[in-house]
């Protein structure tokens, strides 16, 4: 089978003809995969994992890439992205070194990784090394490049040239919003057709405030009652779900506080909008891809309608009594895209199409 190029990052072995090794069962007669039937323009400009997990230190960021390998062994998938940090993880006055050193991680990483690297804002006297490093010497290996700070499209435009000149065009863009203005224009720099996801700075987002919101809305029960930080997150989850891009939701800094973290995820998840999240410390991962993850009854009675559906090449079904067209098959077939995501096992009725789906260097 060869692939077919769909989202980036993302490819689809088409089904050879029946009688050829056809890779699907006999209970999938359409070759067309679900994503180019019911997505279309809908889909998201990305097929990410729904953790994104930061380090900055020499020796957990190569823990970090290590632990990613064993994670997508025990998965079958990879299941969160690592990103390498540069602007909290370059000591001051060492930020050219610690800028080559992750060059060099993400150069040795395996084949298979997903290693992105956040670089410094662009205002920031190390922002243009940054790019020429980072990206000018890895790019080819990163699966996009984190910026933060950003304020508006214009600085959005300012990434995409110095990644033009380093010839890394190709890489993705992921955005930080941290401030009051960012989140009035989140709309706007969420419309840039080289940006692939938003992610919400809760920590300078409330210093940006001057006060005005307490440090209890930097806590993993205060930034999901504050006014002013609830509305700022649904701002982003709003700007990302209305262009096709990731909304991913901020850090819980109470590392060691499980049950604060699976509470924040989940909520998150389920209230906010948010299909993606960081993660700062190893036991994050997990809790955050158990509160990102279907139910294992959404995940057959998904699987169940999706066969269904394709038995009748897409056209409406009654299912249980109740009607479904596109619309509903779209919704049930993101809940397998996001049980994929997680690792979760799939029935064998859909497998093959998940079978078919790898990530792939941008």
């Amino acid at each position: 089978m060869q692939p077919t190029p769909l989202a980036s990052g993302l490819r689809v072995a088409q089904a050879p003809a029946q009688g050829q090794g056809a890779a699907f069962s006999s209970a999938q007669p359409s070759r067309s995969h679900p994503r180019d039937v019911l997505l279309g323009a809908q889909a998201q400009t990305g097929f990410l994992p729904v953790c994104d997990h930061y380090s900055g230190v020499d020796a957990r960021m190569r823990k970090s890439l290590q632990l990613q390998a064993e994670m997508t062994q025990e998965f079958g998938t990879c299941v969160f992205d690592v990103t390498l940090d540069c602007e909290d993880g370059a000591p001051v006055g060492f930020e050219s070194e610690h800028a080559r050193l992750v060059a060099r991680l993400a150069l040795d990483a395996a084949p298979t990784a997903r290693v992105a690297a956040r670089v410094h804002a662009v205002d920031h006297p190390a922002f243009a090394n940054d790019v020429a490093t980072i990206a000018g010497e890895a790019g080819h290996r990163l699966c996009h490049i984190m910026v933060p700070k950003v304020e508006s499209v214009d600085d959005v435009l300012r990434v995409e040239r110095a990644l033009e000149r380093v010839s890394a065009a190709q890489l993705p863009i992921h955005v930080l919003i941290e401030s009051p203005a960012a989140v009035h224009r989140a709309f706007d720099i969420a419309s840039h057709p080289r940006v692939q996801s938003l992610s919400f700075g809760l920590m300078d987002f409330v210093s940006a405030h001057g006060g005005a919101i307490p440090a209890e809305g930097m806590t993993s029960a205060g930034q999901f009652s504050h006014p002013l930080v609830v509305r700022a997150k649904l701002e982003i989850a709003a700007a990302c779900h209305a262009h096709g891009k990731v909304p991913s939701h901020c850090v819980v800094t109470e590392f060691s506080d499980v049950a604060a973290m699976q509470g924040a995820a989940g909520r998150a998840a389920r209230e906010l909008g948010y299909t993606r999240m960081w993660s700062i410390h190893p036991a994050q991962i997990r809790p955050i891809l158990q509160a990102f993850a279907p139910q294992q009854d959404d995940i057959e009675n998904a699987s169940k309608i999706i066969a269904a559906a394709a038995l009748a090449d897409w056209a409406p079904i009654s299912f249980e009594g109740v009607l479904h067209d596109r619309a509903s098959y779209r919704f049930y077939w993101q809940i397998l895209e996001r049980a994929h995501s997680t690792g979760r096992a799939l029935p064998p009725s859909v497998r093959p199409w998940f079978d078919a789906l790898t990530f792939v260097p941008s």
